[in-house]
Parts: C-alpha cells; structure tokens; sequence
C-alpha cells in the first residue's frame, strides 16, 4: 500500500471568537482524529482556511501540529499556490524537518493550460525532495487537471507518489487507477464518493469528514480497503446526510458547526467565510441526534 493510504485528515483551524488561533483546540482536535484512526494529519490544506492566516501563522500553526502530534501518524503539509516561484520559495523557508509529505494544489485563478500545470508541478518537484501529493480540485480552482498529465508527472518523477483528486468524476478516476505507476496512490478528496472511488482501485481519502465523524469515516475507509462492504456501506449510508451537512453552506463552516457541537472547538470562521445558517446548525443538531 502506499504510504498516504487510507484516511487523511485535513484539519481545521480553530480560532477564539477574536479571530485568533486557539492552539488548546487544536491540541484537542489533534488527539480526537489520532484516536479515532486516522492515518496521517493534514495541515493548512483547504479546510484549515490557510489563505486567511499570514504567513507567521501558517508556520506557527503546522510546528504545532507537528509538535502535538509528536510522530504518532504522519503530518503531511499543504504548500501550493498560484504564483509558481513563491511555492518554490516557500517551500525553502518553511521548516520541513518532521514533514512526510507536501499536498500541492492545481494554480487557481491563472487558468493555466495543462502544459502550463506540468511544468508547475515540475518546479515544485525539483524544488524538494519530499513525497509530494498532487491536489486536483477544479471546483475550486477552475482548471482540471487531465489525467495525461498527472500521469506524465507521476511517471517523471518518483516522488510525486499521490494525487488527491476532487473532481467528482468517475471516469476521469477509474482513467488515473487504468493508468497509474505502481508507486503512484490515486486518493479520494469528496468524502460522499469514498466508498465507490475504493471500489473502482483508489487508496484512500483526504477527507473533511474525518475532522467530526472520524471512527465511522475512517472505518469507512478501512473496510472498503479490505473488501468488508457489506459492513463500509452500512456506515456510508449512516454517514451520508451527516457528509453533505457538512459542505451545504461550504467548507469549513459546516464541519466546524459539527465540532462545536461536540465541544471540540469553536465555529468561527474568518472572512471571506461565515458561519453557517441557523436552518442548517439546526439540521446538523437534529442529524447529531439522530446519530
């Protein structure tokens, strides 16, 4: 198996109701998700609302993480952008030490084409040498990653050894698990497709989910890995309404509504995000109830 199968965490990023980081939550959060199974932590991904922390934070934030962790799983950091040389830059200045991986997310904005994304990618990899994980999510960044070309990375260079791919599209999934290196892992990042996308070949998921709903998402995982779907889809169907709860009124609004509720941490937010709506914090109390 690869070594970023199975179930990734892209942790959220507590903040006090001042806007400032709340490292005690953190700290919790951290050792929730460890409990709960997860296989390695990722920080100042998506969900950790990266783009609105300076670039102090973002440092003091993944040392932290590290810190607390203290080696258990894995920490995978989230390093990417769309202005290619200050990737570079950054991942020169930021320290990597107890690093085991860099998750790197397709140029947003620019539109570049998908030779403009290979050599993108190509400066990034010869910039480390750390494992690197390719994040394609065109939901958010516009441009789609064709599977020509993350294939054409993975088979370049030996240590671009993941992509976690947000497309939504099956075809374009089951065309990267048909032509992928041994070596090269095709990870999940919708967590409602999770159990299919295992199905069709994929490794594992970086998931949103695993923040909240972490024993029965990773359980999830761990059983369609090991072919129990019979017990996979009775917790996929137990945690669907759960799921798409969480992404109703957008990322990370909704699953740190979920965490609030389970006096993990807080819900706020930093603009341009907001909380969700009082209709959906009382579907996510109801659902959590039910649960």
């Amino acid at each position: 198996m690869n070594q970023f199968s199975g179930t990734g965490v892209a942790l959220v990023t507590p903040f006090n109701a001042d806007g400032s980081v709340d490292y005690s939550a953190l700290e919790k959060l951290v050792n929730h998700v460890i409990a709960g199974g997860v296989n390695y932590l990722v920080a100042l991904g998506t969900t950790s609302e990266a783009p609105t922390m300076n670039a102090t934070e973002r440092k003091q934030v993944l040392a932290f993480i590290i810190e607390k962790c203290n080696k258990r799983v894995p920490v995978v950091c989230g390093i990417g952008g769309n202005n290619t040389a200050e990737v570079v830059e950054n991942l020169k200045e930021y320290d990597l030490t107890n690093v085991d991986g860099i998750l790197t997310v397709v140029p947003y904005y620019n539109k570049p084409t998908q030779e403009g994304l290979y050599q993108h990618f190509k400066a990034i990899a010869h910039a480390t040498t750390k494992p690197i994980i390719l994040y394609n999510v065109p939901g958010r960044t516009v441009t789609n990653m064709l599977p020509p070309t993350t294939l054409r990375l993975a088979n370049e260079f030996k240590h671009i050894v993941a992509v976690k791919e947000a497309s939504g599209n099956m075809s374009q999934c089951m065309d990267l698990v048909q032509g992928k290196p041994a070596h090269f892992a095709i990870l999940s990042g919708d967590d409602d497709l999770v159990l299919p996308q295992i199905a069709i070949g994929m490794e594992g998921v970086i998931s949103v989910a695993a923040n909240c709903f972490t024993k029965d998402f990773t359980g999830i995982v761990n059983d369609a890995l090991a072919g129990n779907y019979t017990n996979a889809q009775m917790l996929h169907y137990k945690l669907l309404e759960g799921i798409r709860l969480l992404f109703v009124e957008g990322n990370p609004a909704g699953v740190k509504c979920v965490l609030k509720h389970m006096d993990i941490c807080g819900d706020t937010v930093r603009l341009p995000l907001v909380n969700v709506s009082e209709d959906t914090n009382k579907k996510i109390q109801q659902y959590l109830k039910n649960l």
